[in-house]
């Protein structure tokens, strides 16, 4: 139930949030903290909120990143509560990491550091010793070579379009791409079948797709073997969608130069073909602060409006007001619901200005403005109907 008109919203925040993101929730409107009981909405970032017990209150969960692996979305889809986050926010960092791991891993960029390190600053030869030693770190350039990429999100094509500029081939390879990330891809990026195809053609393979079923050990034992022999392979996505033990291997054997990647563990680290970064990806005040802005303006508009963009477990769904009085409904997606919805409404005398309908999977999301108020009783029917997991009526009286 909504609150009523000017009561103000409570925000919990578990993770030191962008001051700039929280700026854009007024404060006579909104609460923000630490230590809130009943919090309307979450604001999270790294925080696990598997094991945390969630509040019967919570309305929305905002994530000011893009993995929601932190967060039980099933467990809140089931309660009609959206977990939004905020997808290419922070791709224009990780670009920029991925290409730092490209140049580290081609000039042997740590082992050198490492080198230079151990030198005695005091030793009266050092120039002598630099000189010799410098040969052990030759390296190659990116001109020229082939980039793999898996996963043309936002991430993948901003990746794609830095290589070609300096002078790189690209190869990519996504099987779900949407119309924008299509659009936005450089025309020179050449189109692989499969993943199998990426990494037998490409000098450097970077993966850009997120942790499910279906990418889990999505590089492996097997197909690590189709890389081309000296090829790097870099990680930015997820710490799962590549076979730590498979690939340790095929560092062992030579077959790759090096794996750079974001995500350090016991068997990672010290080991000389490795590069791994902790957890940089999104670590930038640029990056993080996007992310908070856009999620917040995301949460305080499906707060205020029922409005729904770039949710992980909701359809996208949006109406314009026209009527001071709107409802919003999730509801399992089955058969006949937006009939009972409207019968509700009609039996209670309101007259439908506007509706908007759609559907996720098992997930379904209804708005509708009526010319009238709507009676607790009748948002009573609503939340009785079969199937329906959530009601939220919200008036606005600047209509």
């Amino acid at each position: 139930m909504a609150k009523a008109p000017g009561e103000r919203l409570n925000i919990l925040v578990l993770n030191q949030i962008s001051a700039n993101g929280l700026k854009r929730l007024p404060a006579e409107r909104y609460s923000t903290g630490k230590d809130i009981a009943e919090p309307d909405a979450v604001l999270v970032r790294s925080a696990d909120m598997h094991a945390l017990d969630i509040a019967a209150s919570v309305l929305a969960i905002a994530r000011a990143g893009a993995g929601t692996n932190n967060i039980p979305v099933a467990a809140m889809s089931a309660r009609g509560v959206p977990v939004f986050n905020a997808p290419g926010a922070n791709a224009n960092a990780v670009k920029e990491l991925v290409l730092t791991g490209m140049l580290l891993a081609a000039r042997n960029i740590a082992p050198a550091l490492r080198f230079v390190g151990s030198l005695d600053p005091a030793m009266a030869d050092m120039d002598k010793a630099v000189e010799e030693g410098k040969k052990n770190f030759a390296g190659f350039e990116l001109a020229g070579h082939t980039l793999g990429i898996v996963g043309l999100g936002k991430v993948g094509c901003l990746v794609a379009d830095a290589a070609i500029k300096l002078g790189m081939h690209v190869l990519g390879y996504d099987p779900d791409i949407t119309v924008d990330a299509a659009w936005s891809l450089p025309a020179q990026v050449k189109k692989a079948a499969s993943v199998a195809e990426v990494l037998k053609n490409s000098d450097f393979v970077t993966l850009h797709v997120p942790l499910v079923a279906a990418t889990r050990d999505l590089v492996n034992a097997d197909n690590l073997k189709l890389m081309r022999s000296g090829a790097v392979l870099l990680n930015f996505s997820r710490e799962g969608v590549v076979h730590e033990a498979a690939m340790l291997a095929a560092l062992d054997a030579r077959q790759l130069h090096a794996y750079v990647c974001d995500f350090p563990s016991a068997a990672l680290n010290h080991h000389a073909g490795v590069i791994a970064l902790p957890h940089l990806g999104a670590s930038t005040r640029e990056a993080e602060e996007n992310c908070a802005v856009m999620v917040v303006d995301q949460m305080r508009d499906y707060l205020e409006h029922g409005n729904v963009v770039n949710a992980v477990n909701f359809p996208a769904v949006t109406m314009a007001r026209e009527s001071a009085y709107r409802v919003a409904i999730a509801n399992a997606n089955v058969p006949n619901m937006l009939g009972q919805i409207s019968t509700a409404m009609a039996q209670a005398g309101l007259n439908i200005h506007n509706m908007v309908n759609k559907s996720r999977g098992d997930m379904a999301y209804t708005l509708v403005d009526v010319e009238s108020p709507v009676s607790e009783a009748v948002l009573a029917h609503l939340r009785a109907i079969a199937g329906v997991l959530a009601v939220r009526y919200l008036p606005d009286s600047g209509i």
